[in-house]
């Protein structure tokens, strides 16, 4: 079959055209793999990977890289917060850095931003730390959080309502979840969605929801499937963990971090560098938790970080009565017929800000049972205003049965979205294995160490000195028996006399 001359014509400019695509898009790979390649070999860098010593000891400043729906708000209230005064807490910003990290009492630093602002901190005196979750539970988790957020403002009458409520929050300095990264871009979003659908269901009159799944309500909000599927998602929340311990998230002070993100988020195999280097990163943090091993976690960091800070804090305490003790005999001598008054109160004044660890008291073990404490408090407090929010929405609610509920393929489908992620949450399992051996391994240790010191003064100890303590501890022991028996036959009559 011959073909006519305009055929033919079209046909070769169908060819050039398919050419010339194939061309722009291996061209366009080839300047992605230059940009990811190039942020990589910084990033790997001396100067950008430069390590402590002892990555083990802490440092003069502590970041707190939370990652969103870790649990990261339970270890700042219930640990950080007992450990640190108000005063050695860094002004929080959750956009970009509002604070001068060369002022000396800044300790502590608990914030959303990515591994990136450490750009701005000073990096032989940080130690970092972060908390790491299953993949697919912290995205179930951010999408069930921007529900109940947004869920919140369906008080109003209509969505211009709520804008200009938050605004005002927002005006009077007040932080507000909408100032706080990702949920400035997450929670409007859903908000807006909300607010559509339920002005769809006054339009329709009568609603009548038959499905009792939540994560596929679609006349109430909007279904899993779909959330996971849009830009907002793919851009914020897939390899979200990777990305902020990365440094290359959406609020990034990184210049190139928006195009290295994309470069990766378009070419899946180019995200095998960025891996590499969060998983560099994640070797040389003081501390990694995993918020599924909810109380080895604790206790870990108890151990490592806890232990330390309390130690520190025991040192700056001595350092400090030693310096008043030599301050005041100085001016004792100098300024005889001055009035220490102001000194007595600038003393007390200073140890009333102190928290409970700032005594010298406080131990691992009081630590723990602190958070124990506090997580009850924190965690009915949560899950009250959780109920209050999803009632606005109701039947739609998320627990940790509801879950069980999400099909198989939608798990899939979160894995699939989420492979570095995924790689990421497998590494930091072996780093949390070796880490809580070592620390196991450390308290046996020490406990085989004071029960040899206690074998040693007592071998040092003279025979004579030995036998009339083992003497003492007998007949204090033969007393105590006397007492209990003494006891139970008092109870024995009485029981017989009534």
């Amino acid at each position: 079959m011959r073909m006519d001359p305009i055929s033919k014509l079209a046909l070769v400019w169908l060819t050039l055209l398919g050419s010339v695509l194939v061309s722009f898009a291996e061209l366009e790979f080839g300047h992605c793999e230059r940009v990811v390649k190039k942020w990589a070999d910084t990033s790997t860098s001396p100067r950008e990977e430069h390590l402590n010593k002892d990555k083990r000891s802490l440092q003069d400043l502590l970041f707190f890289l939370h990652v969103p729906r870790t649990g990261g708000r339970t270890y700042f209230h219930c640990f950080l917060r007992k450990l640190y005064d108000n005063a050695e807490e860094c002004p929080r910003s959750y956009d970009k850095l509002h604070f001068d990290p060369r002022k000396q009492k800044c300790k502590l630093l608990a914030t959303h931003d990515d591994y990136s602002l450490m750009s701005k901190l000073p990096r032989e005196r940080t130690s970092v730390m972060t908390i790491v979750r299953d993949p697919v539970a912290r995205v179930l988790s951010t999408y069930e959080f921007s529900v109940e957020v947004a869920a919140r403002f369906l008080v109003h009458p209509n969505l211009t309502s709520a804008t200009r409520m938050s605004g005002r929050i927002r005006k009077n300095n007040v932080i507000s979840t909408l100032d706080i990264w990702p949920w400035k871009y997450l929670v409007p979003w859903m908000r807006e969605d909300l607010f559509a659908r339920r002005d769809a269901r006054k339009r329709k009159g009568v609603v009548i929801i038959e499905d009792d799944n939540p994560y596929d309500m679609e006349e109430m909000l909007m279904p899993l499937h779909k959330y996971l599927d849009t830009p907002t998602a793919h851009d914020i929340i897939h390899n979200g963990a990777t990305f902020q311990i990365a440094g290359l998230t959406n609020n990034s002070h990184l210049s190139e971090a928006h195009e290295v993100r994309h470069c990766v988020q378009k070419y899946k195999n180019l995200g095998e560098p960025v891996l590499q280097v969060a998983k560099r990163r994640l070797d040389s943090m003081l501390y990694v938790g995993l918020t599924e091993e909810h109380r080895e976690s604790a206790s870990l960091f108890a151990n490592v970080v806890g232990s330390q800070v309390l130690s520190q804090l025991v040192t700056s305490n001595t350092t400090a009565k030693t310096k008043t003790t030599k301050q005041e005999a100085s001016l004792t001598v100098s300024e005889s017929g001055s009035d220490k008054s102001e000194i007595q109160n600038g003393t007390s004044e200073a140890a009333s800000n102190k928290i409970e660890a700032k005594s010298g008291n406080m131990t691992v073990k009081t630590l723990m049972e602190v958070y124990e404490g506090c997580i009850g408090h924190l965690r009915k407090s949560q899950g009250t205003r959780r109920v209050n929010s999803l009632k606005r929405i109701s039947p739609a609610n998320f627990t940790r049965g509801t879950r069980t509920r999400v099909p198989n393929e939608v798990i899939h489908q979160i894995k699939s979205l989420n492979n570095l992620d995924m790689e990421l949450y497998k590494y930091a399992k072996e780093i949390f294995v070796k880490e809580h051996e070592l620390v196991s391994n450390k308290m046996v240790s020490t406990s085989m160490r004071s029960i040899v010191d206690l074998q040693n003064v007592f071998g040092e100890m003279e025979g004579e000195k030995l036998w009339k303590l083992v003497s003492v501890a007998l007949m204090l022991l033969l007393l105590f028996l006397l007492f209990l028996f003494v006891n139970a036959r008092r109870r024995i009559t009485s029981k017989v006399k009534i």
